[in-house]
């Protein structure tokens, strides 16, 4: 299935963001470990929460998490807590993605869990029961996942953890954003240097609601700078102390004449003179927010050099192949370097006269590319219903500020 994008370039209206999933499925995680009678409210309705909720809502012992990573990660460590015989499986790209960091620090700490296909990679076993818990150590360059996944369930192990992380600390707003959300349920975690520290707690119920997804109002920051007009784009539900490190959108597109103005409802996205030159910057800690950038940069005909860009390759596809496959289509040579960087100083080559964007199973491969449109024309999506992961609504909105699909 493909779908076209067309717009005449112009844009402008309100939009009602998803509410993020990263912050959905850590509260349905805490919730759950702290017994809680209230449900969390204005959960994300996308993909990757609507399996975590099937799951707390289920009455077997066998889950199907599709292709959500962020449920995969987060319910191997809760099942291996919570007493019985589970098996989590998902997509055949799920069967592809590692997740033996997690399960063998995991069995550190005295969980039980097998393999049941490949070794290294779902699906998995889990004989659930109370963990002992203790002292690990991990690289500090792994997924921020595998650690917000071991802290959650530190305080209901019997003597807590102690988590080393060695060199390199990446996405470390993600672990913030963890913390933090701890801290509402009732546990205190200290984060001293290279070591986290959770002695054992009780997790008390609270009543939480999630905010709007940054992530998700990256692609109207994308669509405002490549439009041909000034559009006035409000967006709903995001707070200036939002604990989302994908907020640093915003400082990211001032660099490319965007403002950001925050309302009581959330933000006013207005366009302004564009004076950067070239653009450089780390994305360790919101690699999220890569293929935003470089399909917009590319767009606006500005070089780039983007870091700190390794997780991408283990994501829901290898994003770094990906994006220089799909941007030579559109006529863009980027280059890459040690499996962290991509770079574009200008280099061009003929692109195609009808380019279909392949999406790889990958909604934000789908969402960076959809808003080409206001500077192409038109674009082809493939398999546009992978938005479904993390904005369900993406297309609906996209119709609702102009765009003919």
């Amino acid at each position: 299935m493909e779908q076209i994008i067309q717009s005449s370039g112009a844009i402008g209206g309100i939009i009602h963001l998803p509410t993020s999933k990263s912050i959905s499925n850590r509260a349905l995680i805490l919730n759950a470990l702290s017994n809680s009678p209230y449900p969390v409210k204005n959960v994300s309705d996308c993909d990757d929460t609507r399996v975590m909720l099937e799951a707390f809502a289920s009455k077997g012992n066998n889950f199907d998490i599709g292709a959500a990573g962020t449920s995969m990660r987060f319910l191997t460590a809760y099942l291996s807590q919570l007493e019985g015989i589970w098996t989590i499986t998902g997509t055949e790209r799920m069967k592809n993605r590692p997740i033996r960091i997690l399960v063998e620090a995991l069995r550190q700490l005295g969980a039980e869990i097998e393999y049941t296909e490949k070794e290294g990679f779902p699906p998995l076993r889990i004989h659930g029961k109370k963990l002992r818990g203790g002292q690990i150590c991990l690289e500090g360059n792994v997924s921020s996942q595998y650690i917000s996944a071991l802290m959650m369930i530190a305080p209901v192990l019997s003597e807590g953890l102690q988590l080393e992380l060695k060199g390199e600390i990446i996405s470390q707003p993600y672990i913030r954003m963890t913390m933090q959300l701890m801290k509402t349920f009732g546990v205190d975690v200290v984060w001293q240097d290279s070591t986290i520290s959770i002695v054992p707690q009780q997790y008390i119920p609270a009543l939480y609601q999630v905010e709007s997804d940054w992530s998700a109002a990256s692609y109207w920051y994308e669509m405002t700078a490549l439009s041909n007009n000034e559009p006035a784009i409000e967006l709903t539900g995001l707070y200036k102390d939002s604990t989302q490190g994908d907020s640093r959108v915003a400082l990211l597109f001032e660099q490319l004449g965007i403002t950001t103005e925050f309302t009581d409802k959330g933000v006013v996205l207005k366009k302004g003179d564009l004076s950067t030159k070239r653009l450089v910057y780390d994305f360790i800690n919101e690699p999220d927010l890569a293929q935003t950038l470089v399909v917009t940069c590319a767009l606006l005909n500005i070089p780039f050099r983007f870091t700190g860009l390794q997780s991408l390759r283990i994501k829901e596809t290898d994003r770094i192949s990906a994006l220089q496959n799909e941007m030579r289509k559109l006529g863009y040579i980027i280059k890459d370097e040690s499996d962290s960087i991509l770079e574009w100083q200008g280099e061009r080559c003929q692109p195609e006269a009808d380019p279909l964007i392949a999406t790889y199973e990958d909604h934000r491969m789908a969402m960076a590319f959809a808003p080409a449109a206001l500077v192409l024309g038109k674009i082809r999506i493939a398999e546009p219903g992978v938005v479904s992961k993390s904005y369900p609504r993406y297309w609906e909105d996209l119709k609702k500020m102009g765009f003919y699909i």
